[in-house]
């Protein structure tokens, strides 16, 4: 198979399939209002996309395979496995992006709202400078 032999396609899959999860999640949640969608899809964001690193006993010989894997899967694992020593720091990473990633949703809301002011303003000021009233269009919501 393709895949089975390039770790690093692997992972290209792995980030369209997630880009494609936020996607569709984001239009998923159309329903809530702005700051909440973008917040709780950055969220998702940030927990999707925080590499953690892991350790795994060979079945043969006496080494150790290292390598990274999303913090998400590597949580789950260590989870039920039964190994808190794997899953307190994956959780930890968990919890910081996902962190992260509401306040880069939260900057980007503030950003967008303030954008939409602006570009009103100037539209205001442009429609004085004309000598005529501005007309405001009807807004819902």
């Amino acid at each position: 198979m393709l895949l089975s032999d390039s770790m690093s396609l692997l992972w290209l899959t792995y980030a369209v399939l997630s880009l494609v999860v936020l996607g569709t999640g984001y239009l998923g949640l159309a329903f809530l209002p702005r700051l909440p969608r973008l917040v709780i899809t950055w969220a998702v964001a940030g927990v999707m996309w925080v590499p953690a690193s892991f350790q795994l006993p060979l079945t043969t010989g006496d080494g150790v395979y290292n390598g990274f894997a999303p913090a998400v899967v590597v949580a789950g694992l260590a989870f039920l496995s039964h190994d808190g020593g794997a899953m307190l720091p994956a959780l930890m990473l968990v919890a910081v992006a996902a962190g992260l990633g509401a306040l880069v949703g939260l900057l980007l809301w503030r950003r967008g709202r303030h954008s939409a002011a602006r570009q009103a303003q100037e539209g205001e000021d442009k429609g004085r400078q004309d000598g005529g009233e501005t007309r405001r269009e009807p807004m819902i919501g």
